[in-house]
């Protein structure tokens, strides 16, 4: 028989190998912990080597800033090297409206510092709450900026800007012109020069805080560099005293409006370009309307009497006349077709240069008359009138010169200043290049360097030019028309002109240019001077009472300035 082996429960079967759920629990957790743990390092391997340049750049992103380096536009400034537009430095103040974190108290002194109230400042910056940078005020002065830099509030940005000044302000505004409120360059010689004037703006990493404070300068990797200076022809001691005659003149005569140009003859600078009524550059509410307009340049006018100097060229170059000619303008009148041409006062028989003096209407249209129109014109044309100067300055006007009239009544009125356009510019310089001997050189805005080479055109025989300088010498005579611009211990030439204005129905009677346009000294001509003044009132009206004696106050004070040595010791 055989005995079976008693029965021994299995080591898996006893009690005492059971495993407690606690402990099972506990081993799970542990797994778990242990599987997390696993997969937390090799995401952190992955990143750290297959993503490396990426979150570098991301973490870059937040704490590393490329700013801005500001830097000054280039100076302008007169032929003496006194400043005329300037940059001074201001502060722009910015926040970031999500990290913008101020007390209420904080909040008012702000707002007080800026010219806001509280209520008005925090709508301001809670507007674009999404956007990151807003300006709150700019221009502000560094005083301010500094007391808003102490009140350390955070999401508040200050920023270095630079902001133009005009010191000598409206006696140069409508040359210079004016930049805008980022200093770039609008209007006039600001806008001509932008390029030259305006400044490399430098760039360089900075490392900020979590809010976006500067924290320390990293590296530099590109310099800022001012804009150029630059030089203008003008000498600001003329252009000054010039304003104030004209804003005098304009009170004075209750006139619309004063132009002023002042051309160096030996070298084409011009030494004054200035207008009355002017404008502060310096007041941005101010720059725009008529006053902005230079109208030295952007002007026309019929030039009136003025262009009978050249008329009188015209005939002398013909050879057909000497200033001796007899000219028979009685009885004062002279008709042409259906048209009557006047004379203000019965002149009887006149010299050539007589007729000049006296300026009579008659002798200068029967002495143009005597020639073909294309002989005028064509004289107009070799010195300028009609055409563009060519300077740089934006808005220049060309002028007009019609073609040969075939009607003898507008070839007459041609003669005496009426049926064509110029600038004040383009009449003075063609009174400068009579001036040089019949030489025209071209004109120029900026300072020329020592030495500089003109180039050079013959557009007058030298001995024309003479004479018509000799002959215009008798129109400031006590007998002529232009005796108030004579100035003591110079010889002057020059013509006065009076124009009538064209209005709706024709030309005015009641409104009227005058004009007066002078070479001084006349033995050694040094400036060349145009004065327009736009309708003065009815009780004085002619060139030679109104703009004859701003002649002489002006080219008096530029001769003595100037240092030129008097011509006339009689």
């Amino acid at each position: 028989m055989i005995k079976s082996a008693p029965y021994k429960e299995s080591f898996l079967n006893t009690k005492t190998s059971k495993l407690n759920p606690a402990t099972w629990r506990l081993m799970l957790i542990c797994s778990l912990f242990g599987l997390l743990t696993a997969g937390v390092a090799t995401r952190l391997v992955h990143l750290q080597v297959t993503n490396t340049d990426f979150l570098q750049a991301q973490g870059d992103a937040r704490t590393l800033r490329i700013v801005d380096i500001p830097s000054y536009r280039g100076m302008i400034t007169d032929r003496r090297g006194t400043p005329i537009a300037i940059s001074t430095p201001v502060h722009a103040i910015y926040v970031n409206p999500s990290q913008f974190s101020a007390k209420p108290t904080e909040l008012k002194k702000l707002a007080k510092l800026l010219g806001y109230t509280s209520a008005d400042l925090k709508k301001k910056i809670e507007q674009h709450p999404h956007r990151v940078f807003i300006y709150l005020k700019r221009g502000l002065t560094p005083d301010i900026a500094k007391q808003i830099k102490a009140l350390n509030i955070t999401g508040l940005g200050i920023k270095r800007e630079f902001r133009r000044y005009y010191p000598a302000a409206w006696q140069t505004a409508q040359l210079t012109g004016f930049t805008d409120i980022d200093d770039q360059g609008q209007a006039g010689l600001e806008l001509t020069f932008e390029q030259a004037l305006k400044p490399t703006i430098g760039k360089k990493r900075v490392l900020e805080d979590r809010t976006g404070r500067w924290v320390k300068d990293l590296d530099y990797f590109q310099p800022a560099r001012s804009g150029d200076e630059i030089a203008l022809s003008i000498d600001l001691r003329i252009q000054g005293f010039a304003y104030r005659e004209l804003e005098q003149a304009i009170q004075k005569y209750q006139a619309k409006s004063a132009t002023l140009v002042m051309i160096d003859i030996s070298t084409g600078e011009i030494l004054a370009m200035v207008s009355a009524p002017s404008f502060n550059p310096n007041n941005r509410q101010e720059c725009h309307g008529a006053h902005t307009r230079n109208r030295a340049l952007t002007d026309l006018y019929e030039p009136g009497s003025t262009i009978k100097t050249f008329t009188i060229t015209s005939a002398l170059a013909s050879r057909e006349f000497t200033p001796e000619s007899i000219i028979d303008t009685s009885p004062g009148t002279y008709r042409i077709g259906k048209h009557l041409v006047r004379d203000i006062h019965p002149n009887g028989v006149l010299t050539l240069k007589e007729v000049l003096s006296k300026s009579s209407n008659v002798g200068i249209s029967k002495i143009t008359l005597a020639l073909p129109p294309e002989t005028l014109l064509e004289t107009f044309r070799q010195l300028g009138l009609g055409d563009s100067i060519n300077t740089p300055f934006p808005g220049e006007r060309k002028g007009m010169l019609p073609p040969p009239p075939k009607n003898p009544f507008m070839h007459a009125t041609l003669a005496f200043g009426y049926g064509l356009s110029v600038t004040p510019l383009q009449l003075a310089h063609a009174y400068a290049t009579l001036a040089s001997g019949g030489i025209k050189i071209p004109v120029s805005l900026t300072k020329l360097p020592p030495n500089t080479v003109f180039k050079k055109e013959r557009v007058i025989p030298e001995d024309v030019a003479l004479s018509t300088l000799q002959v215009l010498t008798e129109v400031i005579s006590r007998k002529g028309t232009g005796s108030r611009a004579d100035i003591p211990g110079y010889k002057t030439a020059g013509k006065t002109g009076t124009v009538r204005v064209v209005g709706p129905h024709g030309y005015d009677p009641n409104r009227h240019i005058a004009l007066f346009a002078g070479i001084t000294p006349v033995d050694q001509p040094r400036l060349a001077t145009v004065i327009v003044v736009e309708e003065p009132n009815e009780k004085n009206y002619y060139g030679g009472l109104v703009a004859a004696p701003i002649y002489r106050n002006v080219v008096g004070k530029a001769l003595y300035l100037l240092n030129v040595p008097p011509d006339n010791t009689a």
